[in-house]
């Protein structure tokens, strides 16, 4: 098997599952990322510190010790064993300058899969927000015929009213004296 198709093996679902919203920002975890690129959490940060110019806050930052909680609890189960120090997090492009200092083979190939999971779930994002626009967009005009439907059935109630409980209405006209024939 090649090292082509042995990447491709990888779902697209285990990687997105990977993805965190962290900061308001999607990130992947320093472990994950070692794990997709066959590489160990330590050697992947070590490779980070050597390059740290690479690497600025909005490409990658340590999570405090709630985020990693937080994380943690995500998982449901603690998988990180005896982690020393704080993770981090890597943002999309802090991602994608890794793929300029880890230079395997499998490097390359994962973050070219990542990359596009990453742009996958930002049209994701746009097409969502648009469908969110367009709802918000029905409930006002909802809103808007639910007054005009109020405001009708307010009237229906007023003519029944009307209807059930009528005034007497002045004559107009002339007025004639009834006249009573008898026919023997």
């Amino acid at each position: 098997m090649t090292k082509a198709l042995e990447l491709s093996a990888i779902p697209d679902e285990t990687i997105s599952g990977k993805i965190f919203l962290i900061r308001n920002t999607k990130v992947m975890p320093d472990k994950d990322l070692a794990v997709l690129y066959g590489v160990t959490t330590g050697n992947l940060n070590k490779s980070v510190k050597r390059n740290i110019q690479r690497f600025p806050d909005d490409f990658m930052f340590q999570l405090t010790k709630s985020e990693f909680d937080n994380l943690i609890f995500q998982f449901g189960t603690s998988s990180w064993g005896g982690t020393r120090t704080l993770p981090y997090a890597f943002t999309e492009q802090g991602v994608a300058m890794l793929s300029g200092i880890l230079n395997s083979e499998r490097a390359i190939m994962v973050n070219i899969q990542i990359m596009r999971i990453f742009t996958k779930l930002r049209e994701m994002l746009v097409e969502n927000l648009s469908i969110r626009l367009e709802i918000e967009n029905i409930k006002k005009k909802l809103t808007n015929q639910d007054k005009s439907i109020e405001l009708v059935f307010s009237y229906l109630d007023e003519l029944l009213e009307k209807h059930d409980n009528p005034k007497p209405r002045k004559q107009i006209g002339f007025k004639t004296k009834k006249r009573i024939i008898r026919c023997h």
